[in-house]
Formats: C-alpha cells, structure tokens, sequence
C-alpha cells in the first residue's frame, strides 16, 4: 500500500505541474472552478490505469519471465521523460485556455504516463481497482492544493513538481528490478 501511495504521488506530478501553472496564469479562479480542475485531472489519472492494465492483462501470460525488466523500462523511462518535460518547462501556452476541450486534453496529457503504469500492473497482479481509485484520489487532492499554491507562488514550483514525480519513477523502477532479480 505504501509503494502504491508513492506510485500515485509520482504519477500525479504532471497534473500538479499544470494544476499549479493554472492557478498561476489564472489568479482569479474560483472554488467551483478549481474542483472541476481537480476532478477532471482526478478522473483521467483513475481511468488511464484501467486501460493499461486492460493492455497489460492481455500479454502478461507470455511475459512474466521478464515482467520485472518490462516494468523497470517503463517506469525508467517515464521518470526520465517527466525529467526532461522538466527541463524543457513548456506549460506557458497550455494553460492559458481553461475551456472544457483544453482541460480534456491536458488530463490526457499528462495520464498518459499512468496508462503504462497500468500496464505494468498487470505483470505486478496488482488490484487494479483499489490501484486506480488511490491514483486518482491521490492527483484529485493534490491538484487541488496545486492550483491554491499556483496562485500564491507562481511559476515556481512547475519545473520541481515534474522533477519530483519523475525521480520517484525512476526509484521505484530500480525498486522492482531490485525485488524481482534479488541485486541487493
């Protein structure tokens, strides 16, 4: 349970990232406002396992010899990929459109990383129903704070939310490889 509220902390970084550029671009948001935002980063990150896992489930028989090394990959990689989004800093013009479709597609956006997380809970025999609700509980709340500090703190947080979420995957990538193939 532990390592799943870790899992769901990381994955919600991107969605925090964003939520806190929101609440920095637009002062002047209210409370009804800011839970949609939530919610809406809250739902995706729930689903966005679900289908992964769907993916994962169907393949896992013929790969369980080196489940662990297909987790490790992915969730390296993803670490690695928030690191450089870090990097990069590009949310200046995502977020200054709140509409429905906008907010959709930033929600997608930045689940993405928790449909391949689904995946590897396939391989994991992790119950993906308890995994998703957590996840997507987890990025409601903080999304929620996100866009609260946003507006308080600006820009400044952005680049360290993803920097965060993205040094967790890579831990907990290391983690299972660790577990799974008995290094240390």
């Amino acid at each position: 349970m532990e390592m799943l509220l870790i899992l769901a902390v990381a994955l919600a970084m991107d969605s925090v990232a964003v939520s806190i550029a929101m609440g920095s671009k637009h002062k002047r948001l209210l409370f009804p406002e800011i839970l949609f935002i939530a919610f809406v980063f809250g739902i995706f990150q729930g689903i966005m396992p679900l289908a992964g896992y769907l993916i994962g489930i169907s393949f896992s028989q013929y790969v369980q010899a080196y489940d662990h090394w297909i987790a490790f990959v992915l969730l390296v990689g993803l670490g690695a990929k928030m690191l450089y989004e870090a990097y990069k800093n590009e949310f200046d013009e995502e977020v200054t459109d709140l509409s429905n479709k906008t907010l959709i597609a930033l929600a997608i956006a930045t689940s993405i990383d928790a449909m391949a997380v689904g995946v590897t809970f396939a391989f994991l025999q992790t119950n993906i129903f308890i995994a998703s609700g957590i996840i997507a509980l987890v990025t409601f709340v903080l999304c929620l704070g996100a866009v609260y500090i946003g507006k308080k703190l600006g820009s400044i947080l952005e680049a360290k939310a993803e920097i965060l979420g993205g040094l967790i995957l890579i831990g907990l990538g290391f983690k299972i490889l660790f577990e799974h193939t008995n290094i240390f």
